[in-house]
């Protein structure tokens, strides 16, 4: 099925429609982004039951960007109707626009061209099985106690087992002269995460789930739950990892924080406008292995970062960001391709409504290779298998990359021995990471139960991923 259309967006568009005509009466260059979602999040473990609207993800709003011949200003507001219309445009005209002449001495006013503003009219939406909305929150919230209570009873060693989920319902209308575009999305997220104890001994196992669609993840949670259950109670047999350099193959969520850490936030061009970003420097040079193709776009997969068209009315792409190993491209909103003087990726994302657009990952991903992960364990004489990354953190400006990940699996002579390592820190220099991937694995899988900052602010939703890749890898 389906996503539908925003009711309340389909009242407003009228009104919006008269504003825009309005603002063209004033200004060569006028949109307006309308924005109407609703989040919802739930948690369940031994101790609490929780449901509740999530705040920054739910909410109705507007932003309008307009162009003076030079630049660019944007107001953002909740409040529409007919009757203010005119102290809308008053506002822009005579309070927005006149705070550019008053700039501090250090801090130069830009001048750019206008957008492109080709005729494109849509409406689009995304699929889905079962909407969480109707399933409601009684069955939702009555699934997830059933896994809790699962998992608490898989082994007198499992102290608790968490169960999260949420989901997002958002629509979007933009407008300009030339552009009538409508887009509806849903996805829906989940996460487990199992304590196991021994003693005093407390060890974790964290899997997280998404689909781009709605209640039907809960058959994924489903069919994990006694998986990690187990995988918390191995964990207590781990031991600390000793430093070295060695053979690894990576799961594809491994892969993915690290297509994520290391070429995500380093290839986001208004860094290369600040030139806060190495990658700025190896455009059309070879900075992987060959095998390595790499891609990022909100219509390059279907997870949940897929839109149809960005926060500043650029039509959605599968931008090949390294290709055979060669860097072709970065990401960019419209703001930073006019800087650079490239094309926009459609890659110009806000928080929500209130906030300003920046170039964000969408879906950002490795290509599948041509080998068996059979194949690659057997190649390894001496090595481990990583899975279940944590967290990861990456220095553009260095191409430094560091991740923290649960699990290392002992593999010798090509075959995993049962032995387990844990807690594993990755570090290593971007480039040698990506030179050294010798094979990849013929499936790749995404997934986005988190969301992305910019720095520490800025959240927006991305996913990651990748097949299994074997490279040689720095660990502690």
């Amino acid at each position: 099925m389906k996503v539908r259309s925003s009711y309340y967006l389909k009242r407003v568009k009228p009104i919006l429609i008269k504003l825009r005509d309005r603002l063209l009466e004033e200004f060569p260059y006028a949109s307006i982004l309308a924005q109407d979602s609703v989040a919802k999040n739930y948690r369940v473990n031994k101790t609490s039951i929780g449901a509740e609207m999530d705040d920054m993800l739910s909410g109705r709003g507007f932003v309008v960007k307009v162009f003076d011949g030079k630049s660019y200003a944007e107001y953002s507001f909740n409040e529409l109707s007919e009757d203010l219309i005119e102290d809308i445009v008053s506002h822009i005209k005579n309070e927005l626009i006149p705070l550019s002449e008053g700039l501090p001495e250090n801090i130069r006013k830009s001048c750019f061209s206008m957008l492109s503003d080709e005729p494109v009219v849509f409406a689009k939406s995304t699929d889905y099985e079962i909407d969480p909305e109707e399933y409601g929150d009684e069955k939702i919230i009555a699934e997830l106690v059933r896994l809790s209570e699962r998992g608490r009873a898989y082994s007198d060693k499992i102290l608790d087992y968490h169960v999260v989920a949420n989901w997002q319902r958002i629509s979007k209308l933009f407008i300009s002269k030339n552009r009538d575009m409508e887009q509806n999305m849903l996805w829906m997220s989940g996460a487990m995460l199992a304590m196991a104890t021994r003693g005093e001994e407390i060890k974790t196992s964290y899997r997280g789930f998404s689909v781009l669609g709605g209640a039907e993840l809960m058959g994924s949670l489903k069919e994990n739950t006694d998986k990690i259950a187990q995988t918390a109670i191995d964990l207590l047999s781990s031991e600390p990892m000793p430093p070295g350099e060695y053979d690894c193959i990576c799961d594809p969520d491994t892969t993915g924080i690290i297509a994520h850490e290391a070429f995500g936030h380093g290839v986001e061009m208004d860094m290369f406008v600040k030139d806060r970003a190495l990658a700025k420097q190896y455009i059309g040079k070879p900075i992987a292995s060959e095998l390595v193709n790499m891609h990022d776009g909100a219509i390059a997969a279907k997870e949940v970062a897929t839109y149809f068209f960005d926060d500043e009315g650029v039509i959605a792409k599968d931008t090949l960001i390294i290709d055979h190993g060669i860097l072709k491209a970065g990401i960019s909103d419209a703001q930073s391709a006019m800087s650079l003087g490239t094309v926009p990726t459609g890659n110009g994302r806000r928080e929500s409504w209130q906030r300003k657009a920046y170039t964000r990952m969408t879906n950002t991903f490795f290509e599948a290779g041509r080998d068996k992960i059979e194949d690659m364990i057997a190649s390894i004489s001496y090595g481990f298998l990583l899975e279940e990354p944590l967290s990861g953190m990456e220095d553009p400006k260095n191409w430094g990359i560091q991740c923290m990940v649960s699990i290392a699996r002992e593999i010798k002579d090509g075959k995993l021995t049962g032995k387990i390592y844990s807690p594993i820190v990755l570090t290593g220099y971007v480039p040698d990471l990506l030179k050294s991937i010798t094979m990849m694995s013929e499936n790749v899988k995404l997934g986005g139960t988190g969301f992305c900052g910019k720095g520490y602010k800025e959240l927006v939703k991305i996913s990651d991923g990748g097949p299994y890749i074997k490279a040689r890898i720095r660990l502690g």
